[in-house]
């Protein structure tokens, strides 16, 4: 079982604008066969702790799912609970958008970069 956070996110105010409105989560399945369930928890940090966003979302072998949420707050925090799922049959992003759009280049968060490579002499 793995418990994935994106850890406390910063979100103030940049000339009366927070730099991310919208939170866009991204979930990719690597998994060939079975069927992968992850529950998504967002809290809202503003002295306390408090759950804003709780979901249980399923994904089928190989399939990407794209989530949005409500991110125009002061800091906030994602939480992913994998179940038994392999790590590496799953991929995780966060990504903090502006209402328009446009990526917020600080609020980029990926669980995982690997580069899968053969071994050598196969």
């Amino acid at each position: 079982m793995s418990i994935i956070s994106t850890g406390p996110i910063e979100n103030n105010p940049v000339a009366g604008v927070r730099p991310t409105q919208v939170v866009t989560v991204r979930l990719v399945s690597r998994a060939a066969v079975e069927a992968i369930s992850v529950v998504i928890q967002g809290y809202v940090l503003n002295g306390t702790r408090t759950v804003y966003v709780s979901e249980t979302v399923n994904l089928a072998p190989n399939e990407s799912l794209l989530r949005n949420y409500y991110a125009d707050l002061n800091g906030f925090e994602f939480v992913f609970n994998t179940g038994e799922t392999d790590d590496q049959l799953l991929g995780i992003s966060v990504w903090g958008k502006q209402n328009t759009g446009e990526l917020t280049t600080a609020h980029r968060i990926v669980t995982h970069e690997h580069i899968f490579a053969e071994p050598e002499g196969i």
